[in-house]
């Protein structure tokens, strides 16, 4: 098996990353294709693609849903400033070239963990002129620090309307890390009229394959953690769900036709106002 640019640039893995356990951000680059991931990455991405053939369908889909909800948020309810936990490394387009080509001035906040995230982190800051785009590097589980670096950075107005943005990012959160109260604490410190967006992987359509994915990422130390659209629900608790609700990840505002199958997705998605 070939290194990956990560290796191959330096030689070795960039300072403060372990390649002994997977990062669902490698292993997300890997399933679209990307470069940046290590060994343990690609082993961990190949074992629950046995255990569930389609995540590659599932990692694409879930983008597609980015650039959706980006484009309706800012066209249809004026937001303009977005707080996106969990970033992942950087896929074209990133949410803030689709929210800026609608609405050019849109502000977005970028946060994630993974040291080579941050690697990536100017690409994510090549905003367009009358916008502007930031990288913090923070862990959700530490939303106070998140916090804190929003307000010193000055590119988000929290007395104004944010879209917080989970993609693909609770999962990774065990119900010791208290996840519900981790997405509270950023939500109650933003205004009414802010926006909710949550994708999750769920076992509701398939119980079995799920099991066997959770099985192979968890076997090689990495926490995977699906749940039920009821646990999914309490994310939103005091929100107003905008329509249609929770759905599977394609089946939320699909451009054109709706898909056939979108339980063949097995990922919740959702979007809610703040009252």
């Amino acid at each position: 098996m070939s290194r990956s640019d990560a290796e191959t640039r330096t030689g070795a893995a960039p300072s403060g990353v372990d390649t002994s356990v997977p990062h669902s951000a490698r292993i997300y680059d890997w399933w679209l294709g990307g470069k940046d991931n290590f060994a343990v990455d690609r082993a961990t991405g190949a074992a629950m693609l046995e255990a569930i053939p389609t995540l590659r369908m599932m990692a694409a889909e879930n983008r597609r849903f980015v650039h959706r909800m980006a484009r309706y948020l800012v066209t249809h309810a004026g937001i303009r400033q977005f707080l996106d936990v969990g970033t992942g490394i950087p896929t074209r387009p990133n949410l803030h070239e689709v929210a800026q080509a609608v609405a050019p001035q849109t502000r977005v906040v970028y946060v994630d963990n993974d040291p080579i995230v941050l690697a990536h982190a100017r690409a994510l800051m090549i905003s367009n002129p009358e916008g502007r785009s930031e990288y913090i590097h923070a862990d959700l589980r530490d939303p106070d620090r998140i916090l804190a670096e929003v307000s010193r950075g000055g590119t988000l107005d929290l007395t104004q309307p944010v879209a917080l943005t989970l993609i693909a990012i609770l999962m990774l959160l065990g119900d010791a890390d208290d996840p519900v109260g981790r997405v509270r604490a950023l939500a109650d410190a933003l205004p009414s009229g802010s926006y909710l967006v949550i994708t999750h992987p769920t076992p509701d359509f398939n119980p079995e394959a799920v099991g066997a994915a959770v099985a192979a990422a968890t076997g090689n130390g990495m926490t995977l953690v699906p749940r039920t659209r009821a646990e999914v629900g309490r994310f939103f608790d005091g929100w107003e769900l905008v329509e249609p609700g929770i759905v599977p990840v394609p089946a939320w505002r699909p451009d054109g036709d709706p898909p056939a199958d979108p339980e063949a997705v097995y990922y919740w998605a959702g979007v809610a106002r703040k009252p």
